[in-house]
């Protein structure tokens, strides 16, 4: 088991999300920084596909149930074991009783705790990702609460202490102009690309809303609701941009000027209130070979630990 002791601003139990439900009005949700999650998964031997904890800001408190193996990675929250500083991004053995500490970071603002074996809850419509908005998945449907246990599943044999780098952070955003890019004014498309964008403490994991000079169409007329996906910029009639995330709706009303590719939206999940990003146009062919240099950096990773 794992105990919850003090679980922060936001820990909540993620994994890859549900794929292919949007039809049906069922969000992806799952890990905001799915590269993370991945990575933590790797060290200590899980699937990919297993729950791991994400945590927000901090600080937070967890004990062991049992001897482990665990890895942390994303954002750096000084992690300790019994008082004793453990690195993130590294395979760490803990025994049974000893309480990890994370008491926050300086940059960035979500990591990613994996347990040998992986967190065991009910899977919900094919993951045991927490759909925070709609209240369903995970641990009982929401975030974690101090007292909660978590079942944990069945140990692995490991040897070694390996790590991995995580990739740097920066605030450009690479993006494929939307559906709807063509009615904004031509000083709105050059805003877009041209401008800063402040991320604003308005948001959470269903959007990030941004600030900055306001995007104006040729003409206000109303949209019918379509489909949209996480990643996608739509624009209110007030102008300021939010970016779509993982326990996004399924459809919408407002116009979309741009998408956040898949490779880039990682960013977003470590882009703290008061960050400034930029967005950077891209094609769908490099937007393709992104995800695939990033997919196979992750393989490359997952090979590397096997083998030793």
């Amino acid at each position: 088991m794992l105990e919850i002791l003090r679980p922060g601003v936001q820990t909540s139990v993620q994994d890859r999300g549900r794929q292919g439900l949007r039809h049906l009005g069922i969000a992806r949700s799952g890990a905001l920084d799915m590269p993370a999650l991945y990575r933590a998964n790797c060290l200590v031997g899980n699937s990919p596909e297993a729950a791991g904890l994400e945590i927000v800001l901090g600080p937070v408190s967890l004990r062991l149930g049992r001897d482990a193996w665990l890895a942390l990675s994303g954002a750096d929250f000084h992690p300790e074991l019994d008082g004793q500083p453990i690195g993130t991004g590294w395979r760490t053995p803990a025994k049974a009783g000893q309480i990890l500490t994370l008491t926050g970071c300086e940059y960035g603002m979500r990591t990613y705790l994996s347990i040998d074996g992986g967190i065991v809850v009910p899977e919900a419509l094919g993951a045991c990702a927490t759909d925070l908005q709609a209240g369903f998945g995970g641990f009982q449907g929401r975030a974690l609460q101090a007292g909660d246990c978590l079942p944990l599943g069945a140990p692995h044999t490991l040897s070694g202490q390996p790590g991995c780098r995580s990739p740097d952070w920066t605030p450009l955003l690479r993006a494929l102009p939307g559906p709807d890019y063509t009615s904004f004014s031509p000083s709105a498309q050059a805003a877009f690309w041209q401008r800063q964008w402040t991320v604003t403490p308005q948001g959470n994991r269903m959007g990030m809303r941004l600030r900055g000079t306001p995007l104006l169409r040729h003409q206000p007329i109303e949209l019918l609701s379509h489909a949209v996906l996480p990643g996608v910029v739509q624009v209110p009639p007030d102008g300021q941009p939010i970016i779509l995330m993982a326990d996004a709706q399924t459809t919408g009303g407002y116009p979309c000027i741009a998408s956040v590719i898949q490779a880039d939206q990682w960013k977003l999940a470590q882009a703290r209130p008061g960050a400034r990003l930029r967005f950077v146009p891209c094609t769908t062919s490099e937007a393709r070979r992104a995800l695939q240099q990033q997919v196979q950096a992750g393989l490359r990773l997952q090979r590397m630990l096997a083998q030793g």
